[in-house]
């Protein structure tokens, strides 16, 4: 199967797998795993924090930080695109009584500061106090510059906001960019780091912050159910990924490359190479009413995308230049058969 929908799909590889195998275990809720502990440590003072929580998933990590930072009836900025106010089913309202203000993101993915402002409320009992700005890197397969990554943290400190980022897919840019991590992670007071997209774990996030802000995470993890026990099994095969799978990154930014000049060629499809920056690339059909069918007729051939328009593609560390081909050669086959 050439599985297209996204780099949450991948598979843990043999390497990772033993590391799970052999990985020393305890009860984490009550701290003593002793694989989790060595990862968080490790983690914080390798991005610079003071302090680390391993979570089950981004969308928990996210939310740990909106409710760390946030109380009742306060408010945070962020994207219209941002995942963790459009694909994390309003966690923040829902569960932090944490009210979001979205503002529409720039084509290149970053937040014009101008808006922020605008958008940040006075001090007042008719307003909601805005606590916080989240910003996302990457962003649709978007970097954010260094250069924003500094106006933003002096954007924060002018209008006393904390500032987190949502670093699902963060390594992408740490690779694109060829720069340590440390370079991306110094502007900000908490981030989360996904290890079960790109990096290929199958299961887990990071939170990174203060000890204050970690301490209050951990709270509210227990509280969100997402106390895990003998977790020192996952915790492996975080480091693995980690310690193995970034530099593999490189490859995947390359095959996404080759994907969208490849998909260049294809009469029906309009794409510009150029917007691709890491793994993901999209692209239009001309007539987007086949896409469905279209999808159908890839399935068969066990090629997975998912319906949309624009299609998203999304390279990992299970797809290769090889599969790419296979897949140009099976879209340029349905098409034709579809226009006929």
């Amino acid at each position: 199967m050439i599985d297209f929908r996204s780099d949450t799909v991948t598979k843990p590889c043999n390497t990772m797998k033993q590391a799970m195998f052999d990985a020393q275990l305890g009860d984490d809720v009550y701290g003593d795993d002793p694989s989790v502990n060595e990862l968080e440590q490790w983690v914080a003072e390798t991005h610079g924090f003071e302090s680390a929580i391993f979570c089950s998933s981004g969308t928990q990590a996210n939310l740990l930080a909106l409710m760390s930072h946030c109380e009742r009836g306060d408010e945070y900025l962020c994207g219209q695109q941002a995942h963790n106010y459009k694909f994390e089913g309003g966690g923040a309202a829902v569960l932090g009584s944490i009210q979001p203000q979205p503002v529409e993101n720039e084509k290149d993915g970053t937040l014009c500061f101008k808006k922020l402002k605008s958008y940040i409320k006075p001090i007042d009992p008719h307003f909601a106090k805005t606590k916080l700005l989240s910003l996302e890197n990457t962003i649709n397969g978007k970097i954010l510059p260094l250069a924003y990554l500094t106006q933003a943290r002096e954007f924060a400190n002018e209008n006393s906001l904390q500032l987190h980022l949502d670093g699902a897919r963060v390594y992408n840019a740490k690779v694109a960019l060829d720069i340590d991590i440390m370079k991306i992670a110094q502007h900000f007071d908490s981030m989360t780091i996904c290890l079960s997209k790109g990096l290929g774990a199958p299961i887990g996030s990071l939170l990174l912050g203060t000890n204050e802000l970690i301490a209050k995470a951990r709270r509210w993890r227990k509280v969100l159910g997402g106390g895990m026990r003998q977790v020192g099994i996952l915790a492996a095969a975080a480091k693995t990924a980690l310690t193995e799978n970034v530099e593999k990154l490189k490859q995947d930014h390359a095959n996404a490359l080759h994907l969208a000049k490849s998909l260049c060629g294809i009469k029906g499809v309009s794409i510009n190479p150029e917007h691709v920056q890491t793994n993901m690339v999209f692209f239009k059909l001309d007539k987007p009413a086949l896409i469905h069918s279209i999808a159908q007729e890839l399935k068969a051939k066990d090629i997975l995308i998912s319906p949309a328009n624009p299609v998203r593609l999304v390279t990992h560390l299970d797809i290769t230049k090889q599969d790419v081909d296979v897949f140009i050669k099976e879209l340029k086959s349905a098409l034709s058969k579809s226009t006929l």
